[in-house]
């Protein structure tokens, strides 16, 4: 099963590169982790951050998800660059405003920001035909933020922003029907 889910998440970033872009101009950062040593990497970060977020029990679930998963698909901003549009969905007028005024901040474990929103669909339609792609395969997934931040943190993935997809194949998804641990 292992080549097959190597080939899946192959396809998936094949899916991921050729998604339409804003502008047509591609700026993601697609990168695939296959190897179990990176996985495991990964999946402690995310344990080692859980008692620092505001979300732990959700930061242990996803950390064991990603021990469980056979390979990862990472996807990113590679730069912090507006689409040109002058749409006003970053809160300015045009993008020559955001860019001048806007101040970029970065959090432990997360992302930079603020960004394009053109920016952060090409993101979210990467991802989908990437989803779309490991589907048609039947091979488990799910989108997943936290992961892309420890990725990120990681230097894994050399991105502004970042969100992966774990896969896995067996005979039942460790991606749905899955329990956080309830706080005390």
């Amino acid at each position: 099963m292992k080549q097959v889910v190597e080939m899946a998440v192959n396809f998936m970033a094949a899916s991921a590169r050729t998604a339409p872009k804003a502008g047509g101009k591609d700026f993601l950062e697609i990168v695939v982790v296959t190897k179990d040593d990176d996985l495991k990497k990964i999946a402690n970060a995310m344990r080692e951050y859980a008692p620092k977020s505001t979300n732990e029990a959700f930061w242990l679930r996803d950390a064991s998800n990603i021990e469980n998963s056979q390979a990862l698909l990472l996807i990113g901003l590679a730069k912090p660059v507006t689409a040109g549009y002058d749409c006003g969905g970053c809160g300015y007028p045009t993008c020559k405003e955001f860019e001048k005024n806007r101040q970029m901040k970065s959090k432990d474990m997360g992302y930079s920001g603020p960004h394009c929103v053109m920016r952060m669909m090409d993101i979210g339609v990467a991802l989908s035909s990437a989803a779309k792609t490991a589907s048609i395969h039947n091979v488990d997934n799910r989108v997943q933020q936290r992961v892309g931040a420890a990725a990120k943190a990681l230097g894994m993935i050399n991105a502004e922003v970042a969100m992966g997809i774990p896969v896995s194949i067996g005979g039942k998804s460790i991606y749905f029907d899955r329990q956080a641990p309830a706080k005390h």
